[in-house]
């Protein structure tokens, strides 16, 4: 398994559980957006920051489609 699913998995956990959400629906909310792509590549910026500010900019993407940054 990649550096990058790793991230990616932990990510998708941490995000699900600060929601209180399921992680299926979580990703049911990104595929449905196209989103999970974009997430998943971010890799490089999002695996260097605070947690929180890679949930501020999902939470940007599923709101407005554009990065919080």
């Amino acid at each position: 398994m990649t550096e990058e699913m790793k991230f990616f998995m932990y990510l998708l956990e941490y995000y699900a559980d600060h929601k209180k959400r399921k992680t299926g629906e979580v990703l049911a909310e990104w595929d449905s957006k196209g989103i999970t792509k974009r997430i998943y590549d971010n890799y490089w910026l999002y695996h260097t920051e605070a947690i929180e500010n890679a949930f501020a900019d999902i939470d940007s993407l599923l709101k407005t489609g554009k990065p919080a940054w």
